[in-house]
């Protein structure tokens, strides 16, 4: 089979033209195929019938001698990520906010590139390079991105920090209620690496909110709406007492956003009596209301032993009338303000079980070590070696210690024979206390009830700690200067506002097999942009099933085509 040219007024026309033998054995010729015009076959029109043939009879679309394939990206999550950076109006935003800086490269596409790298891959800002070659950013030039602007990005981003806040703060503000705005605040630890001190380091030993023990950290403040949207952010020294941080954040809030009333709800590491009398203070300078609710801590509670013997009783019959044994709520007042105490029956057994469990092993421990002591002194010495009234007397005090019942159990150190006594009183009142909690607040026109049920919210700001922590992996922190600490607490602050918003569509609109934005990025992963050159003509395609395309559609984002711009 071949082509065959003929001419006729002055032009050139193709056959498709095929060689066979006929019945005697000569080789004869037929036309299979008018093709037209040569001039009119333009090299598209020619590959186009090339793969039509190829298509139509089963063979291979790409020749993989002469096809040239550049290795796949992924490309579904850093589109979900770009359209909701648009939507938010992000990109815009950013642009303005960074338009003093005269640097030679796209500060708002490098800055994206790292807050899209938080959610998808965190990496340390030499693992976004390498992070950069495996994915497509929808309009980012990735090639031209290199480790130094980076950093610049970064320097850029806390040179004009109360701008780019302004940005977010404008963006975010038509999704609050601007009449009555109930705000969550809560403090984390995010720890360092690197020994290095530096003069006014952000990087202090204090109690680590991870491990329990001292580390080498700083802090970071979040305020968060009652929808779960963080809209504020601080950094504080590692060794920063929560109660101080309140203040501080609560002015940078109203600065921000010009609310009619405020009200804080915050964890139990935040109550003290100058907390409370800032955020009145804070009120009346800004001529609107700030109340609170906050949370008495469990060290405190020994402040409230009488006042449980009082209420105790009345809370649990409460507690017994519901039904299945349901939380009882009451109120009181405490140091001038009111108090608001839920009881919960199951929690309390829980409580009291646990403890009761502890209070019996040391008690165990206890009656050993008196019974060897005995023995001694009959002449049974037993094993090991010998015991002292000393020796009883340091092993049991640290095991009561370990257990945090030096409350209830008391061992006289001063005694000369070792002896200890269970305070049945004082076990009863902790016991009281079990299964409540206590809240301190200004809102004098809400119920009970309803303070409890906006205390509890306050997990919620947990879990976007954990998704810091988790899916954004904020720590460890590798920089050591404090503004590039402040700069990457402020990149992992926009990825969670983004993460955040998409979790709000996620419960707007939920698919099927889909409840977290962990899940849906992972869904998302395997739609990848594919590339290849095909005898010097560029072709571009991208992997999606039908699934994934209906995820964006749930997500009211536009699914990736294949001509997006590389």
């Amino acid at each position: 089979m071949f082509i065959r040219s003929s001419r006729s007024q002055g032009r050139t026309y193709l056959r498709l033209v095929e060689g066979y033998r006929d019945a005697q054995g000569r080789t004869r010729h037929r036309q299979i195929a008018q093709l037209g015009r040569a001039d009119q076959l333009t090299e598209d029109k020619v590959q186009s019938i090339i793969r039509g043939l190829k298509r139509h009879t089963g063979l291979p679309l790409v020749d993989s001698e002469s096809a040239e394939f550049e290795p796949s990206r992924s490309l579904g999550g850093a589109w979900l990520l770009t359209e909701i950076w648009r939507a938010l109006g992000l990109d815009e935003g950013l642009v303005r906010a960074l338009r003093s800086s005269y640097r030679q490269f796209d500060l708002e596409a490098v800055i994206r590139a790292m807050v899209f790298n938080r959610l998808l891959d965190p990496q340390s800002k030499l693992g976004v390079l390498r992070w950069l070659e495996r994915v497509h950013l929808p309009g980012v030039d990735q090639r031209r991105i290199d480790h130094n602007q980076l950093l610049r990005a970064m320097d850029a981003l806390i040179e004009h920090r109360e701008a780019v806040e302004a940005v977010v703060a404008e963006q975010i503000r038509p999704l609050l209620d601007q009449d009555l705005t109930v705000t969550f605040y809560d403090v984390t630890t995010v720890r360092i690496h690197g020994e290095h001190r530096l003069e006014a380091d952000l990087r202090q030993p204090g109690m680590s909110k991870d491990t329990g023990g001292i580390a080498r950290q700083f802090a970071l403040g979040v305020v968060q709406t009652a929808e779960g949207l963080p809209i504020a952010h601080e950094v504080f020294e590692g060794n920063v007492a929560e109660s101080r941080t309140l203040a501080p954040m609560i002015t940078r809030l109203l600065e921000r956003f010009r609310l009619q009333r405020v009200v804080v709800v915050a964890d139990r590491g935040l109550l003290s009596l100058d907390n409370v009398d800032t955020l009145e203070a804070l009120g009346r300078e800004q001529g609107l209301a700030v109340d609170y609710i906050l949370a008495v801590p469990g060290r405190r509670y020994g402040e409230f032993t009488e006042l449980m013997a009082r209420l105790h009783p009345e809370l649990a019959r409460e507690a017994e009338a519901e039904a299945g044994g349901g939380e009882a709520v009451t109120e009181t007042t405490w140091a001038g303000r009111r108090l608001v105490v839920a009881h919960n029956p199951e929690r309390a057994a829980e409580q009291s079980a646990h403890r009761r469990r502890r209070i019996e092993r040391v008690d165990e421990l206890g009656q050993r070590l008196a019974r060897r002591l005995d023995n001694q002194d009959a002449g049974k010495p037993g094993r090991g070696r010998r015991s002292s009234d000393r020796s009883a007397y340091q092993r049991f005090h640290k095991a009561v210690v370990e257990q945090r019942l030096s409350g209830i159990i008391k061992a006289d150190l001063t005694a000369p024979a070792f002896h200890y006594e269970i305070d049945e009183e004082a076990w009863a009142a902790a016991e009281r206390l079990d299964g409540k909690l206590l809240l301190v607040t200004s809102l004098e026109d809400r119920e009970a009830g309803e303070i409890v049920e906006r205390y509890r919210s306050l997990a919620d700001i947990e879990r976007g700690f954990r998704a810091l922590k988790g899916t954004l992996d904020i720590a460890p922190v590798h920089h050591r200067l404090p503004e590039r600490i402040r700069a990457h607490a402020l990149i992992c602050f926009l990825a969670l506002v983004v993460y955040r918003v998409l979790r709000m569509r996620l419960r707007a609109n939920p698919p099927a097999d889909v409840h977290s934005v962990e899940r849906l990025l992972e869904r998302l992963e395997t739609v990848q942009l594919h590339h290849l050159t095909l005898d010097g003509e560029s072709i571009q395609g991208i992997s999606m099933d039908a699934a994934q395309r209906d995820l964006f559609k749930s997500l009211e984002v536009t699914p990736p085509r294949r001509d997006i711009a590389v």
